[in-house]
């Protein structure tokens, strides 16, 4: 449900009136269904709210549960997923030295959430807001869980089962919705709105720009997580891309997997 707040930052339709239908879809890190919700390679978690606009089509939001990215050029990224990739364990370890970001991320605590309502979600690009008086502002998607984070030791995780986040959702949706608050955090003159590894300050004004409420796990959802794509370029008026040149690199990436996971024989896929 949209705020007041959220009509006045941008023009887009799904900003102003009434409620409209989200399908969200929940991910582990790396887009490997195998990926247990339990091991530590799963972090950071991923978000992805597809709104479905009244007029039959469509708008995405993607986000994770780590705040900022690695790498901030896709020439980067590319070099990142080799070195994670290569045999030589040396190989990651002479990029983490010079790439202080991805060295961050690295470190940062692996976090095993109680559950997907009790994770926050980052995007980490930015877009321009434009209101109907044309005013426009640069931001940041977050979305903060009405319940609250609550997280896991490592012990604990990984005495989990393997799909316990997949569990504890269905089984939270039986007793009451999931709600998350959708904010914007607006960039001020001088921050950086082409590198997510930038992250902006705290004290960067936040909007609230509206409710989702979860209630039901979506009939047959296997079948539908693999006939959706979400990309951070699904925009409707009065949202567009900034100049960062990742956003133009992941709607390439995920149209690249929708299409392998829908080839003969293909089997996963993330985005």
């Amino acid at each position: 449900m949209p705020t007041e707040a959220a009509a006045l930052l941008s023009r887009a339709i799904h900003f102003k009136g009434s409620a409209i239908p989200v399908v969200v879809r929940f991910s582990n890190f790396a887009g490997l269904p195998s990926v247990a919700d339990n091991d530590a390679m799963s972090n950071p978690r991923g978000m992805s709210i597809k709104f479905l606009l009244p007029d039959g089509g469509d708008t995405d939001i993607v986000a994770h549960s780590y705040n900022g990215f690695p790498v901030a050029t896709p020439e980067d990224f590319v070099k990142f997923l080799r070195a994670l990739g290569s045999p030589d364990p040396a190989e990651i370890q002479r990029f983490l030295h010079t790439h202080p970001a991805a060295q961050a991320f690295a470190a940062a605590p692996n976090l095993a959430p109680h559950s997907y309502a009790r994770e926050s979600y980052f995007g980490v690009n930015a877009f321009r807001f434009t209101s109907e008086a044309g005013v426009s502002h640069y931001g940041r998607y977050r979305i903060e869980p009405v319940a609250g984070t609550a997280y896991y030791t490592a012990a604990q995780a990984a005495g989990n089962p393997p799909d316990y986040l997949a569990q504890e959702f269905q089984h939270r949706l039986k007793l009451e919705p999931a709600r998350f608050r959708l904010m914007v955090q607006i960039a001020r003159p001088g921050d950086s709105t082409t590198d997510g590894t930038v992250i902006w300050p705290d004290d960067r004004v936040m909007v609230h720009a509206g409710t989702f409420t979860l209630n039901r796990i979506a009939p047959d959802g296997a079948a539908r997580q693999r006939s959706m794509l979400f990309t951070p370029l699904s925009l409707v008026g009065g949202i567009s891309p900034s100049a960062d040149p990742m956003l133009v690199a992941r709607n390439r990436a995920y149209r690249v997997s929708y299409a392998r996971r829908h080839a003969p024989g293909a089997e996963g896929g993330d985005k």
